[in-house]
């Protein structure tokens, strides 16, 4: 078996952290599963930032017109939110348990 990709040196700690995780959990072995994976996390990072940043002055400010505006930043999170989660769904990564069972779901 190959040895996992190193983590990448330039993610965070949170996302070096899912790095190992995913690795392991789904066997990403190849070099294009590591390049989509760095990419997805670095988006992953980027969102994290932005949140902070929102959270640090507010999701709305009063414009010079006294008019309430969204945070500009808010289409950046939204943006890289959707990069990061489109980069799992590229990878075919199951985030949810597996549904092994034929038919409709039990119920009570």
């Amino acid at each position: 078996m190959k040895k996992p990709a190193s983590t990448p040196k330039n993610l965070t700690s949170e996302a070096k952290s899912i790095w190992r995780r995913l690795v392991v959990a789904y066997g990403i072995v190849d070099e294009g599963g590591f390049e989509i994976l760095r990419t997805g996390l670095e988006a992953h990072d980027r969102m994290r930032g932005v949140q902070a940043q929102i959270k640090r002055d507010g999701v709305t400010f009063v414009d010079r017109f006294g008019q309430v505006k969204s945070h500009p930043l808010l289409s950046v999170e939204r943006d890289a939110r959707a990069q990061y989660l489109a980069a799992l769904k590229a990878l075919n990564l199951d985030l949810e348990p597996a549904n092994h069972t034929i038919g409709r779901p039990g119920g009570s």
